[in-house]
């Protein structure tokens, strides 16, 4: 059965077939420049590496050291790792596949 997002609407989806369509990291940070702004590119890179740091079991004390995040925002990640619809766990598995 396919993953059926309760934000699916043909913008999401032609935001996602954008994404899709990027080759490179130098196309990565053309679009990602151009459609956000800079703290929403560094609040949505800093939430990827939190995941990254909670897979690897770092402590809070420690990802809060590391990020200068709230343990309110460690904590909404860590509840979307165990409970969310998985998009940090696969895209996480498939870079550490790489």
């Amino acid at each position: 059965m396919a993953y059926k997002s309760k934000f699916a609407n043909e913008e999401t989806e032609l935001l996602f077939g954008a994404i899709l369509s990027l080759e490179t990291k130098e196309d990565c940070y053309r679009f990602f420049e151009d459609v956000c702004t800079v703290g929403e590119l560094k609040a949505i890179a800093q939430r990827f590496y939190i995941a990254k740091l909670l897979s690897e079991n770092r402590t809070y004390q420690d990802i809060e050291q590391r990020t200068k995040t709230s343990t309110a925002t460690i904590s909404r990640i860590s509840r979307c790792l165990k409970y969310g619809a998985d998009g940090y766990k696969k895209a996480l598995e498939r870079l550490n596949r790489a």
